[in-house]
């Protein structure tokens, strides 16, 4: 029986092939698998380029590295990398995503002509006065008043939410989605959240969509009940 272990296992998908590599193996090990392997593949030259996502596992790769992959695929037959994907993040990239990731908490009135611009989510305590506004790349957390501007996931993110504990804005953005107040007049007695439902922006209390969704669920533990 061979138990021998395959550094490149290549499988095919509809969009192409993806080749798998193992994350244990050396790198040497990798090129020289992968030289050999397609060196021995044959494809029809009268078909068009193949499309090769690469996939690395829990493996770090230089960009010197990648590039002596995608060298090695391009020099056989008709292959084209698409990707090199790795579940291994750079410590520069770690810092990018914890600051989309971090909540800013900021205590203030946002009054007539102010902005508030933050990357990541808003907590806002304190209320937006009509002619405010408050954006973020994730979502808007205001206890308190919003009767001016909101602009959620202005990076394009469609899940991110709005949730105030009294909502009464001159206009609400979820990404691209934009909407007005709502026609009915609110109480603040149970904070109230937009999101994005079927390529419009709905708003409902807070409790409901915790019943019906993790996500909101989520939201509503780092919040308090407003």
């Amino acid at each position: 029986m061979n138990n021998k272990k395959h550094v490149v296992t290549i499988k095919g998908t509809k969009e192409g092939l993806t080749f798998f590599i193992d994350e244990n193996s050396s790198f040497d090990q990798v090129l020289h698998e992968l030289d050999q392997k397609l060196s021995s593949t044959v494809v029809d030259k009268e078909k068009p380029m193949i499309t090769v996502n690469v996939s690395v596992g829990n493996r770090y790769l230089t960009s010197e590295q990648q590039e002596q992959i995608k060298t090695v695929i391009r020099s056989k037959q008709k292959f084209i990398v698409s990707s090199i994907e790795s579940n291994v993040i750079t410590r520069d990239e770690a810092k990018e995503w914890q600051k989309d990731s971090q909540i800013n908490s900021i205590y203030r009135m946002v009054r007539s002509g102010q902005v508030i611009e933050v990357r990541g989510d808003l907590l806002l305590i304190g209320d937006v006065n009509p002619g405010g506004k408050v954006t973020a790349t994730g979502n808007i957390y205001v206890l308190g008043e919003l009767k001016g501007i909101a602009h959620a996931g202005v990076n394009g993110n469609e899940e991110a939410v709005i949730a105030a504990s009294y909502m009464k804005p001159n206009q609400l953005r979820i990404a691209n989605y934009i909407s007005r107040s709502p026609d009915y007049e609110t109480e603040g007695v149970y904070m109230e959240c937009a999101y994005v439902k079927t390529e419009k922006i709905v708003i409902d209390e807070l409790q409901v969509l915790a019943k019906t969704s993790p996500y909101f669920s989520s939201v509503e533990r780092r919040m308090s009940n407003g």
